[in-house]
C-alpha cells in the first residue's frame, strides 16, 4: 500500500485547507484511514479517523467542530478538511490506513496502530 499526502500549504489563521490522501496498492474500500500530525521533536498526534465505510468519524478534541474527514472509496481518496485553522494547527500532517484487524474503535487514535504511512505535507498557518 501506497500512500500519497497533498494539500498543504502556508495560509492566514481563520483560513481553511483540504488536504488529500491517495491509496494504492491495497483494498482501500476494507482499509481504516486516519490523519496525524507531527512538529518538530514531538510526537506524532492524531487528529482524525474514519472506517473503511465512511459511516464512523473520530475526531482530536484540539480539532471538533472545526475539522471533517471524508472519503471516497471509487477514487481510494481520504480527505481532511480543515476550517478556522489556527497557528497550533502548523505541523506536518500524515494520512495512514489501518487494514482493519481489530475493526472501528478508539485504538486508531494511536499511530502504532496503523501499517501504513504517507509521507507527510505541511501546514503552517500565520497568525
Amino acid at each position: 500500500v501506497q500512500l500519497q499526502a497533498s494539500g498543504g500549504g502556508s495560509v492566514q489563521a481563520g483560513d481553511s485547507l483540504r488536504l488529500s490522501c491517495a491509496s494504492s496498492g491495497g483494498t482501500f474500500s476494507h482499509m481504516n484511514m486516519g490523519w496525524f500530525r507531527q512538529t518538530p521533536g514531538q510526537q506524532r498526534d492524531f487528529v482524525a479517523a474514519i472506517s473503511w465505510s465512511g459511516a464512523s468519524t473520530s475526531f482530536a478534541d484540539s480539532v471538533k467542530g472545526r475539522f471533517s474527514i471524508s472519503r471516497d472509496n471509487s477514487l481510494e481518496m481520504v480527505y481532511l478538511q480543515m476550517d478556522s485553522l489556527k497557528p497550533e494547527d502548523t505541523a506536518v500532517y500524515y494520512c495512514a490506513a489501518d487494514l482493519g484487524t481489530l475493526g472501528w474503535g478508539p485504538h486508531l487514535q494511536r499511530a502504532y496502530e496503523y501499517d501504513y504511512w504517507g509521507q507527510g505535507t505541511q501546514v503552517t498557518v500565520s497568525s
